[in-house]
């Protein structure tokens, strides 16, 4: 059961994310050993944080619990509703009245992380997102994570649905340990629909050795998130990084979070102080600097955009660490240069910000990890609810997890 046993009981006063927030506010970390249930490091782990499309891990979850219990079966034809079709970005552009499989399902929230779908699922279990949303919360609870609320099945911005690092990593290892036999599906590199083809936002998959899932997620509110595993000799960590100010330093931050992990092993245990290696391994992460969030104030190649330099850094964790000032009559040059990087990945992430920024638009050419918009309100519309009854009432699942 490992860190679920240790979950945090203590209930949460949250007085609103209301923006806006400062970026530094937004962090938040924790790294455990999943078989020894140690906490290898954590930050801000058990404040109130948005988990964006981290949400949609326990959409998985729930799918995955209907699947086993025979309620759901891969090959089964979804119906989409008009409030699924209805979802912001990141989606498929279903449209009403279409189908999906569970199978495709699976493959598109996985890497699209596409909202529709999530509520195409939520339909189908619960009868209604916000029903399916109640069942997702006493899910929650069940497994520990005391210190969480869902509203929505998707993760798209309310204010209302929070979690915490440390939450998040108990889902994370429930997934491993009650779905392992699902779990390869988030090590999945690409999906396929309607002739695109799209990518795995996790490129730890492909860039740190052992990373073999889980997810990313992304809204204004939340910045950028990170739930991931890695099996190392013998070793499984999960880590979690909540509040990046990109991707690209999200990234750079949870690699050099499961690298310090790692590390972590191949140092002598002193049974005088047995917390020494962990001090020495996470050492740059617990460094007291002016700005001990640094990961999570928006950056520019590894500088705050608020104090830029001309000078590079490398941003591999909590403190950036500047080379040498280039001559003054350089200065110019190396900032335009800066300024200007043909970086693929950070101009990705301005143009995801501008395009929530701005809203939907009719031509829709960005990628999302997350889609930060506010869903359609359809009050008084039909709903379209699929054939079928749902998995499970409120009150059976209740039953179910708790044994009333």
């Amino acid at each position: 059961m490992a860190i679920r046993t240790l979950a945090v009981a203590a209930m949460l006063v949250v007085t609103g994310f209301s923006a806006p927030a400062a970026f530094a506010e937004k962090y938040a970390s924790i790294v455990i050993d999943k078989d020894t249930n140690e906490v290898l490091h954590a930050r801000n782990a058990d404040d109130p944080r948005y988990p964006a499309s981290l949400t949609k891990v326990m959409t998985l979850y729930m799918l995955f619990d209907a699947i086993n219990a025979g309620d759901v079966s891969l090959d089964e034809k979804l119906t989409v509703s008009r409030f699924a079709a209805s979802q912001a970005p990141s989606n498929l552009k279903l449209k009403p009245g279409s189908t999906i499989s569970v199978s495709d399902a699976i493959g598109a929230l996985v890497t699209k992380s596409a909202n529709d779908v999530a509520v195409v699922v939520a339909e189908r279990l619960g009868g209604s997102e916000s029903r399916f949303a109640q069942l997702m919360t006493v899910k929650a609870k069940s497994l520990g994570m005391q210190n969480t609320r869902f509203v929505n099945a998707s993760g798209l911005p309310d204010d209302r649905q929070i979690t915490t690092a440390r939450d998040l990593a108990i889902l994370a290892e429930a997934m491993i340990d009650d779905h392992g036999e699902s779990y390869h599906h988030f090590s999945r590199p690409r999906f396929t629909w309607a002739g695109k083809t799209y990518k795995n936002h996790n490129e730890l998959l492909d860039t740190v050795d052992g990373v073999d899932g889980i997810k990313t997620g992304y809204t204004r509110a939340s910045g950028f998130n990170l739930m991931t595993s890695a099996k190392r000799d013998g070793h499984r960590i999960v880590a979690i990084m909540l509040g990046g100010s990109t991707s690209k330093s999200r990234n750079a931050h949870v690699e050099a979070l499961v690298e310090a992990a790692f590390k972590s092993y191949e140092l002598p245990a002193d049974p005088m102080d047995p917390s020494r290696r962990l001090q020495i391994a996470f050492s740059e992460f617990n460094t007291t600097t002016v700005n001990p969030n640094g990961a999570a104030v928006p950056m520019l190649n590894g500088k705050p955009l608020g104090a830029l330099q001309p000078t590079t850094t490398t941003l591999r964790g909590l403190t950036a660490v500047p080379k040498t000032p280039e001559p003054k009559v350089e200065q110019t040059v190396e900032v335009a240069e800066v300024a200007m990087e043909p970086d693929e990945e950070t101009a990705e992430d301005a143009s995801e910000i501008l395009m929530a920024d701005a809203g939907q638009t009719a031509d829709e050419t960005v990628e999302f990890e997350q889609g930060d918009a506010t869903p359609t309100s359809f009050v008084g519309a039909t709903v379209v609810i699929p054939a079928g009854r749902p998995a499970f009432t409120v009150g059976e699942y209740e039953a179910r997890q708790f044994g009333n």
